[in-house]
């Protein structure tokens, strides 16, 4: 057995931890540009004590999901103020566009360069800038990857720029911050985590580490989701999802992820949907047509038999088999009323164009099988 693992530098969990921000962030340097989402007013102890450690500090607000026109205006902000480190507060949308700005801010050129797909995928050549990652949702687990998601309007498509040298120099997640988190967008980051947990489980890539973790998440994520739905204030709950997006994070930085995030990536290009409402539509679907792929044409996968444990996980009988799984979820998707794609924006006639794009996505190459361009339409109606 070999594999490799990777992460932040250092992880920080725990109810209160974001009051360490600021003193290790003044450790690391003075001149901080900090990221916020849309709705800064959720960081303003954060940005008290960053004053009081007399840091001279740049704000950028980043309010929707980002594209490479607002990290490239991120990353002038920084430049222009001279900052030296990057914390990033916020949701995925925020930790992820920090990542990009914190790259650029000690490796030259232009973006584009670094971008998967319609750019030339160039290396890094240095660390990046110390970057302090803090995430107020429970669902990407961004805070311990080596990648930023950015969208381009221009090509219709979401890309990556990835590079081992963007793992956040210090991840602190802090349970508390998700507390005032409205039902709707617990339903779908939480969902966002449960896939990439279960993707990370059944990926053709995975590992003895990257399972025992993904177990770990799927345990907590099943138990805590729906609670953490039906009541913010369920300090337990909020606490489980924090851990279950945080292993997320771990299991598909190291293990690929598949045909969820596969279709889902070249959808986010095309319609305005959150990430984690298209997963949330999508996963049921996927997991069928997976489980239908692997008993016809590789009964003897041991991927096959992943899916049989998923089940036991989320419905606790040992007696469960794979398809009980994908009823569980199902019944899952219904509670926390999550959205069809045809309610978030998807037309069938973008059907074929979204499948070419799918079978070309980086996160296909973990999914269990490779699926046809036949199967990957069925998996859109049923998301429709």
């Amino acid at each position: 057995m070999k594999f490799h693992f990777s992460t932040a530098n250092q992880i920080l969990f725990g109810s209160g931890t974001v009051n360490r921000v600021a003193p290790l962030a003044a450790e690391r340097g003075s001149r901080p540009l900090v990221l916020t989402g849309g709705s800064p007013e959720r960081v303003s102890g954060v940005m008290d004590a960053l004053t009081a450690e007399k840091m001279k500090t740049t704000r950028y607000t980043v309010a929707t999901e980002p594209t490479v026109d607002t990290a490239l205006a991120a990353v002038r902000s920084a430049r222009r103020a001279e900052c030296d480190l990057v914390i990033g507060i916020g949701g995925g949308s925020v930790i992820d566009t920090g990542k990009a700005v914190a790259a650029l801010i000690t490796n030259s050129g232009r973006l584009e360069d670094y971008l998967e797909v319609i750019g030339s995928a160039r290396p890094l050549a240095h660390r990046s800038a110390p970057y302090i990652a803090v995430p107020t949702t429970a669902g990407t687990g961004s805070e311990v990857t080596r990648n930023a998601v950015l969208g381009s309007p221009q090509h219709r498509v979401k890309v990556s720029m990835r590079s081992p040298f963007m793992l956040p120099d210090l991840a602190v997640i802090d349970p508390e911050l998700t507390l005032s988190l409205p039902s709707a967008i617990t339903a779908v980051t939480g969902l966002d985590a449960f896939t990439q947990l279960m993707e990370a489980f059944v990926s053709n890539q995975s590992n003895a580490l990257t399972d025992g973790i993904c177990r770990e998440g799927l345990h907590r994520a099943a138990r805590s989701l729906q609670r953490a739905y039906a009541d913010g204030s369920d300090r337990s709950a909020r606490e489980n999802m924090c851990l279950a997006s945080l292993f997320s994070g771990m299991a598909l930085a190291n293990a690929k992820l598949g045909a969820v995030h596969g279709i889902a990536g070249p959808l986010g290009g095309m319609i305005s949907g959150a990430h984690g409402a298209l997963c949330a539509a999508l996963l049921p679907g996927v997991m069928e047509t997976n489980i239908k792929a692997l008993r016809k044409r590789a009964a003897d996968s041991p991927l096959l038999a992943r899916y049989d444990e998923l089940a036991h996980i989320l419905t606790r009988s040992t007696k469960a088999r794979a398809e009980d799984g994908v009823a569980w979820v199902r019944n899952l998707c219904q509670a926390l009323q999550v959205e069809s794609l045809a309610q978030l924006g998807l037309s069938r006639a973008d059907f074929p164009a979204v499948a070419s794009k799918s079978q070309k996505a980086s996160s296909m190459q973990g999914n269990p099988i490779r699926l046809t361009e036949e199967e990957l339409l069925e998996i859109l109606q049923m998301a429709f």
